[in-house]
């Protein structure tokens, strides 16, 4: 079975850079973006959870995909998290990534109202009708209050232009089940199953551990493309400490993704204190040594 990746295969899900003030920092996005890049990532992934959707304007998204774009060029897949609890916003949303540059939009479950599942393929497909780009769907309940379905992806994936899920659903069977079944390429969206979701035949990941260690969260799909299994899991158990502490150790991971690259967050998220950047950098380092 030969594996749909129409993203690639390492994605960034980036941060957003803000000023000290709490402005939009493009500088700083484009400084990153232009990093990340060089250090192996095929995709950015802008305004998703990591890049802080809730609140940034939707000036501020726009700005955001027009100098991503220009900084790294049109062979690099930049989507755009335009997700938001009505669908008409969305496709708003979705309108302006495509005017401003992007080639590809991150639209999560609709949240917070818990659609049943006939309205949220409603939603998807209406998303995925506003525009020629095509569609990583978003799958994680644990945010959204709601999953997507495993017949509801089985008959979305019939969409021309809904071609990709990132998956935070945890739920290695469902997963197996769609990509064995359809042309969805599945990507991880959670750091621990990056290896294993790629082994069942995922493509690739959306990562916001890769913010910080971009080329090592790729290397161990490297290493299992080249058939070395035994270094693969090697690579990805090395990961392990730092992607626990940035993910499951109670912070939010974009506080502790931009704690380790020093810029703030923006309200209601709260910096991380001096203790915990200490333990997050002592991790990376170890890491890095």
């Amino acid at each position: 079975m030969s594996t749909p990746r129409p993203f690639g295969r390492a994605l960034c899900a980036m941060i957003t850079p803000f000023t000290a003030d709490d402005r939009l920092d493009l500088d700083h996005a484009r400084r990153l973006a232009a990093h990340l890049v060089a250090e192996g990532c095929d995709g950015l992934v802008l305004s998703g959870t990591t890049g802080e959707s809730p609140t940034t304007t939707d000036a501020e998204k726009a700005a955001l995909v027009r100098a991503v774009r220009e900084e790294v060029g049109t062979d690099i897949h930049v989507l755009a998290g335009v997700g938001t609890a009505s669908t008409r916003h969305t496709v708003e949303l979705a309108r302006q990534a495509e005017e401003a540059g992007a080639n590809g939009l991150l639209v999560v479950s609709p949240y917070y109202s818990r659609p049943p599942q006939d309205a949220v393929e409603a939603h998807f497909r209406t998303v995925a009708d506003a525009t020629g780009l095509p569609v990583m769907l978003y799958d994680i309940p644990g945010r959204t209050g709601v999953r997507i379905g495993t017949e509801s992806l089985l008959r979305l994936a019939e969409h021309d232009r809904i071609v990709a899920v990132k998956d935070c659903a945890y739920d290695l069977l469902a997963s197996t089940k769609v990509i064995g079944r359809t042309s969805l390429a599945y990507y991880s969206g959670c750091e621990e199953t990056n290896l294993p979701l790629y082994a069942v035949g995922g493509a690739g990941y959306v990562s916001t551990v890769a913010n910080v260690v971009p080329a090592l969260m790729r290397a161990p799909l490297d290493a299992y493309d080249k058939g070395d299994v035994t270094e693969a899991a090697r690579l990805n158990h090395l990961t392990l400490p730092l992607s626990e502490l940035m993910m499951a150790s109670g912070l939010p991971g974009t506080v502790t993704t931009k704690a380790l690259l020093n810029n703030p967050v923006r309200e209601p998220l709260q910096p991380a204190t001096p203790e915990q950047v200490a333990v997050l950098q002592k991790a990376h380092d170890d890491l890095l040594s």
